[in-house]
């Protein structure tokens, strides 16, 4: 049995090092998930008050997530605290276990986020590896006298104490300067062009359209050319999906650039062929003081700006007040400005289509130098 709990204790502590590091090095990906699921259980009726005072902490919460999660494997590895390390283990891996299951059967999230956008996996593929760790976690509780510490007790702690630091630091530089290893649509050489393209071996969607009549109160669903005589009234018509299709979804399928006059530009923009940059603010920032002595070193370089926000006209009279000219101001989704750019504002270098360097505000300066 003791070889039994020290490769599970092994296993566990690992797993939940290498998911919480992962993680970290894109926080907001994180936050940006758990937002996901406040907005949806919000739009359920459940708690809306509650969910919306969540939505607005859920940075906070995804850094002290994330660093539990590193917490408690290294504390397992080492057996830090035993009894305290697997209570909060199952905990986690109960709270984990509900938010897979609530992502596999209610199809209202796409994916939990449990590995980050590096290592994406499929709903039950998340939830087969929560129920799994769930009985190691059980096993582990039931047995941790066989988990003896690796170190003398202030060894353990201040390994302990050591890592929780470390992952808050990585956390809050890349929360400044870009996340360590980029693993999103926009990275560093991508053709956004080509990743707005249907992929080459997408399978559709089979659907099939219902029209829906009603007779003296009844109504009935007919599917053409099975239609009802004129005795019957029609109300509505429907799309089902009849069989879902695959891998039919852009990898970028919500970036999409209009000027001032409301015309769609994305075109036009990624085409030209010269280096340009595409400075990404999706709302004013609140750390100018600090990016816009460099930025403005930008400007002088020549290059075309163009400046991407979900708030446009605001946009214009924050860069009018600052004394900023650019070449336009661009509206875009706001959900594809986060995407894009994790940090606010982050600037892209671009040749055409191609992403060829991005920075954030921080280091706006290595730009000029």
């Amino acid at each position: 049995m003791k070889i039994t709990v020290t490769i599970i204790r092994i296993l566990t502590g690992v797993l939940f090092i290498f998911s919480g590091l992962v993680k970290a090095i894109d926080p907001l990906g994180l936050a940006y998930k758990m937002q996901e699921f406040f907005e949806a259980w919000s739009n359920a009726g459940i708690m809306k008050g509650l969910m919306h005072t969540l939505n607005d902490c859920a940075v906070a919460f995804s850094i002290i997530m994330i660093t539990l999660e590193v917490a408690v494997g290294l504390a397992l590895l080492l057996g830090w605290k035993k009894k305290l390390t697997t209570w909060i283990l199952l905990l986690l891996m109960l709270f984990f276990t509900f938010l897979t299951s609530y992502v596999l059967f209610s199809g209202k999230i796409r994916a939990c986020g449990c590995f980050g956008d590096c290592i994406p996996l499929t709903p039950i593929q998340t939830f087969t590896k929560d129920i799994i760790l769930l009985l190691f976690v059980i096993i582990l509780l039931m047995s941790r006298k066989y988990i003896q510490p690796l170190l003398k007790p202030l060894a353990n702690t201040l390994v302990v104490c050591a890592g929780i630091a470390l992952t808050l630091y990585l956390q809050f530089h890349v929360l400044i300067h870009l996340p360590v290893k980029d693993c999103l649509p926009y990275k560093i050489g991508n053709n956004i062009l080509e990743l707005r393209k249907m992929p080459a071996n997408a399978v559709q969607d089979k659907i099939e359209m219902t029209f829906v009549y009603e007779k003296n109160g009844t109504k009935k669903d007919f599917v053409s050319p099975d239609f009802p005589d004129s005795s019957w009234k029609f109300i509505e018509r429907k799309e089902v999906i009849v069989e879902k299709g695959t891998n039919n979804v852009p990898l970028i399928n919500d970036f999409s650039l209009t000027n001032e006059d409301g015309v769609n530009v994305t075109d036009s923009i990624l085409n030209n062929h010269a280096e340009y940059y595409l400075l990404f603010m999706k709302e004013v920032p609140g750390n100018t003081s600090r990016w816009i002595k460099d930025f403005k070193n930008i400007i002088i370089s020549g290059k075309q700006i163009y400046v991407v926000t979900a708030q446009q006209e605001t946009m214009i009279n924050y860069l009018k007040q600052n004394k900023l000219p650019v070449t336009g101001v661009l509206a875009c989704d706001g959900t594809a400005i986060k995407t894009a750019a994790r940090v606010n504002p982050t600037l892209f270098l671009m040749q055409g289509p191609v992403v060829k360097d991005k920075k954030s505000w921080a280091d706006f300066d290595s730009i000029t130098k």
